[in-house]
């Protein structure tokens, strides 16, 4: 896991260069296949490195063979390198030169002519594959950076489904307790009520009294007491002079 996180790091910093590297969330399935692209472009990459070398070789192997053609075509006409001036031993190694890159074995019109035309061929291929080459890179680019892009949407969007499941989830528990409260009260209330009608059994008294009759006998008794003083205040007081 740890290699794999290394090799994907170093192939995105190798591939984005001086941009940003979008950011994306380290797990098994997103490094396999981020490594699986490393891989590939490894591949590629050892392959054209293996290409570079080959045509070193044979840049070698023409510069070997331009020599022996120079002497060969020299000695065909009775002629050395030192005895030829200045530009036109310039002229000669121009022309062996050429002969190298087109891999001809001679410097006849008939034989630079072909080469050239294959040497032309090959360019134009060399580009198209290039061109190729970079529209797949750019639309593998454009590819990862969406599926960043999209992780990182999930990302938020998965963090706010966990924030409003969290706030969700403190409602409910705050119901849950109000509840709780709710039952335990009525559950006191009930107690406090059994608790009554038990002291009202045990003084023989009706279950029917409410709190309404006691109001009433409460008031007819000081009714009652008030009658009774402003009959005691008549009885004392001399005749003639009632009290209203």
């Amino acid at each position: 896991m740890c290699e794999k996180n290394k090799k994907v790091s170093k192939w995105l910093s190798t591939v984005f260069g001086d941009q940003t590297i979008p950011e994306y969330e380290v797990n098994t399935r997103t490094l396999d296949i981020l490594y699986q692209f490393a891989e590939a472009s490894e591949v590629r990459c050892n392959e054209t490195s293996l290409l570079i070398e080959d045509q070193k070789q044979k840049t070698s192997e023409y510069q070997a063979d331009g020599v022996h053609l120079q002497d060969v075509v020299l000695q065909g006409v009775g002629l050395s390198s030192g005895s030829l001036s200045k530009p036109a031993s310039d002229y000669l190694s121009a022309l062996m030169a050429n002969a190298k890159v087109l891999g001809v074995r001679d410097t006849s019109l008939s034989s630079f002519v072909p080469a050239v035309n294959n040497l032309t061929n090959e360019l134009l291929e060399s580009e198209k594959t290039d061109r190729r080459l970079d529209r797949e890179l750019n639309a593998l680019r454009n590819k990862l950076g969406a599926v960043l892009v999209l992780r990182k949407t999930l990302q938020e969007d998965i963090k706010k489904t966990m924030k409003a499941q969290e706030v969700e989830s403190a409602k409910a528990e705050e119901r849950l307790l109000n509840m709780d409260f709710v039952k335990a009260k009525s559950k006191d209330l009930s107690y406090r009520n059994k608790k009554a009608e038990d002291q009202l059994a045990s003084r023989h008294m009706e279950n029917r009294i409410s709190h309404q009759a006691l109001l009433e006998l409460c008031e007819a008794a000081v009714d009652a007491q008030l009658e009774m003083k402003v009959d005691f205040m008549n009885s004392s007081m001399p005749k003639g002079r009632p009290l209203k």
